[in-house]
């Protein structure tokens, strides 16, 4: 087989020329190859099946495509194909062309199942033995329209710089003589009950300075701040000791209908809690209704070496004076 290329800026070209007598007993699925040509930057091939491919050759029909041979990204390409006739001329009719995009993960071949008939090979296009097929191929530019987007902010963060820095707050809150400024929308955002209050028919939602009773400040700060970061500060920072600030913090959650911060202090407080604490963790599974927490106290409290800790701290005697029909479920479940 002759092949002959000349390049131009994006493009390149090539004559593929055809033994007709080699090809004319080809079988079907047997493939003529041409040598890798240059392109816009990329090394392509041409694949010519004489009789036609394995899944569409029907042996009457010559199939061509076009091959990415460089291993790149995907190219978009303009791939023609035209037949040379006796007179050296191309016909109109015989200039076919298509637009694809090229990919060489994979090595797919694109262009022409049914490209020319074997029967109008022989009588309009071999000259001396030889069919020419001349192929172009131009590669479209890779024109990017997209504008870069930054990376996605850290929305967290920038509600926890606004807490501490304190701009554009519009309510404080006075707790335990602390005073703790704060954003109305964003309070109400996060919990249904400051929404009520802040927003709704009651005094507070006009009040720019409001006293909350009942509630610790060390405990109303990490609040706050979860609200505003939806996370927790790390348990070597918050207080000590961490399960009576859990206690604390669950308690504030369950007011201001926190549910997430809720479960958190719940799995901590099942995570940290001991013997010495066992009773007044206990008594606050009981108020809140944390059953895994309840649960994970009365297995505590089952262990006989567990159970004579406990019942010497205040916590215990606190306990059972709040919830005295755990009495009974205490008795069941511990063995002495």
């Amino acid at each position: 087989m002759k092949h002959r290329s000349s390049r131009m800026l994006g493009s390149g070209f090539l004559e593929f020329k055809l033994d007709y007598a080699q090809i004319h007993h080809i079988g079907i699925g047997d493939v003529v190859s041409s040598e890798n040509f240059s392109a816009g930057g990329y090394l392509w091939r041409i694949n010519c099946y004489p009789r036609g491919n394995e899944i569409y050759g029907d042996g009457e029909h010559l199939s061509i495509y076009l091959q990415l041979v460089t291993k790149s990204k995907n190219v978009k390409a303009i791939f023609d194909a035209s037949l040379v006739g006796r007179d050296g001329t191309l016909s109109s009719s015989d200039v076919i062309r298509s637009v694809e995009v090229y990919s060489p993960k994979d090595g797919t071949e694109k262009g022409w199942d049914l490209f020319v008939k074997r029967s109008d090979l022989e009588s309009s296009y071999v000259i001396n033995g030889t069919v020419t097929i001349l192929c172009g191929v131009i590669v479209m530019p890779d024109i990017d329209n997209t504008l870069p987007v930054p990376p996605q902010p850290d929305l967290a963060s920038h509600l926890g710089h606004l807490l501490d820095s304190a701009l554009g707050t519009d309510v404080s809150f006075v707790v335990g003589g602390e005073v703790f400024p704060a954003h109305r929308a964003v309070l109400a955002a996060r919990s249904p009950v400051f929404r009520a209050e802040l927003f709704g028919p009651m005094a507070d939602a006009t009040m720019p300075s409001i006293t909350l009773h009942d509630i610790e400040p060390a405990a109303f700060r990490v609040m706050l701040q979860f609200m505003y970061t939806d996370a927790l500060p790390a348990d070597d920072e918050l207080g000590d000791p961490l399960v009576e600030m859990m206690i604390h913090l669950l308690a504030a959650a369950d007011r201001y209908a926190l549910d997430r911060l809720e479960v958190i202090c719940e799995l901590k407080l099942c995570k940290n809690v001991s013997a010495e604490t066992v009773a007044s963790v206990l008594a606050c599974a009981e108020t809140y209704s944390c059953l895994k927490l309840k649960t994970k106290c009365m297995d505590l409290f089952a262990v006989k070496e567990n159970f004579k800790k406990a019942v010497v701290t205040d916590g215990f005697i606190m306990l059972l004076q709040k919830f005295p029909t755990l009495a009974g479920e205490l008795a069941r479940r511990v063995a002495l």
